[in-house]
């Protein structure tokens, strides 16, 4: 059985349409389904999506052609180049501007009927509540569990419908977080976040550049269904996608009795530092424990470059990163590779190592000195400081 609307008829009296609206939203208006009423459902709908990257983009643009009245949009963030492979809400001539300005302006221009609301700022446990406050429906575009634990927790407690989509690589899911309808909520499938650094995100492990159309889509869609009261939703379903074998696949989720947040008896009653609770400053402890390993900055590696210093410089990334870009004095040893090939190495010469941003190969300077080597010094930044600091032409991937 579809669920009702939720949104209550009376907010839907007094809507009424242009016939250049009308018109835009003919193939809404002539299906049974949908007819003149729940197109003004849609138009009294009010939806937060937080995030206008590559989730946000298919989602935004989406329920703003179909005619959602009201758009939020949380995203502190910038236009990157890197973005443009799959962050469609943006163009070339948006990089380096503001995310949710940049939205705004596309969504304009899709359908000028539509009020955006921008809050260029982090969601966090202070401010989140009274973003969230005027909006019917909270999407979750993110990629970070701090912010997915808030979203999650802050819908508990509003009582909002929590619409959930994660991609990473060629593989996707989403589905409709919702205690107050009968569903679980996200701490029912994942009670507390992995240990920091034990998940990578997109930019560590790359993403289909057409997947979060994909996903972004289906939480569009659900965002739909739960406005209009039609279909049946995700709530208590988790679909699952696999670009690469081109497959759907579908789990049951039921609530967890014994939930910190949604149950009968919670522990967790309001929202709490999730910075703490995700691990962040564990996250913290291990970048200053980076910083304090041994290290040469990218001038000082130029410097003895140039200088025709006697060394060896190893990257320590993938052959596929090194297609991409490298210096033509590095050795490759990927980090994994390294315990097997300490051999090739002599602990009474200096030796330099690098990767994109000098965490990995921060890391192999520990194994390392652990195995001995006294001669041994990190890139601090790696690569992406090469290319800020030393060569802008450097490719930054």
């Amino acid at each position: 059985m579809p669920l009702p609307s939720i949104i209550d008829p009376s907010r839907t009296e007094r809507i009424e349409f242009s016939n250049d609206e009308i018109a835009r939203y003919s193939r809404h208006l002539i299906m049974p389904e949908v007819t003149l009423d729940g197109q003004k459902k849609l138009k009294a709908a009010s939806v937060l999506c937080i995030g206008a990257g590559g989730l946000g983009s298919p989602i935004l643009l989406y329920l703003a052609a179909a005619g959602v009245g009201r758009l939020g949009i949380v995203d502190n963030d910038v236009v990157d180049f890197s973005n443009l492979q799959r962050q469609v809400l943006h163009g070339t001539k948006s990089v380096g501007r503001s995310k949710c300005k940049s939205a705004r302006e596309t969504i304009r221009d899709i359908n000028p009927n539509v009020q955006v609301d921008i809050y260029e700022t982090y969601f966090t446990s202070e401010n989140a509540r009274k973003i969230a406050e005027p909006y019917d429906i909270i999407i979750d575009g993110t990629d970070n569990f701090q912010t997915r634990y808030l979203t999650n927790d802050l819908c508990v407690f509003t009582k909002k419908a929590n619409v959930y989509g994660s991609i990473f690589r060629f593989d996707g899911q989403a589905t409709v977080f919702a205690p107050h309808l009968g569903g679980p909520c996200y701490r029912c499938m994942f009670p507390e976040p992995p240990p920091p650094g034990m998940v990578p995100t997109c930019a560590e492990g790359g993403v289909l550049g057409v997947l979060p159309g994909i996903i972004g889509v289906i939480q569009a869609v659900e965002a739909v269904k739960l406005i209009c009261g039609i279909g049946e939703t995700l709530i208590g379903r988790l679909v699952a996608f696999d670009a690469l074998a081109m497959k759907f696949r579908e789990f049951k989720l039921r609530k967890d009795p014994k939930c910190p947040v949604c149950s009968a008896n919670p522990t967790i009653t309001d929202l709490i530092d999730y910075d703490q609770f995700c691990g962040i400053p564990q996250q913290k402890k291990r970048d200053e424990e980076n910083a304090s390993v041994p290290h040469v900055s990218v001038e000082e590696l130029k410097a003895k470059l140039d200088g025709g210093a006697k060394f060896r410089l190893i990257d320590v990334r993938e052959p596929y990163e090194r297609d991409i870009c490298g210096l033509k004095n590095a050795e490759l040893i990927p980090i994994a590779q390294l315990p097997a090939r300490m051999s090739e190495l002599d602990s009474a010469e200096d030796t330099i190592l690098v990767c994109k941003n000098g965490a990995r190969s921060a890391h192999a300077v520990k194994m390392l000195h652990e195995a001995g080597f006294g001669r041994v010094w990190n890139v601090a930044g790696g690569f992406d400081a090469w290319a800020e600091r030393i060569d802008t032409n450097f490719p930054k991937y």
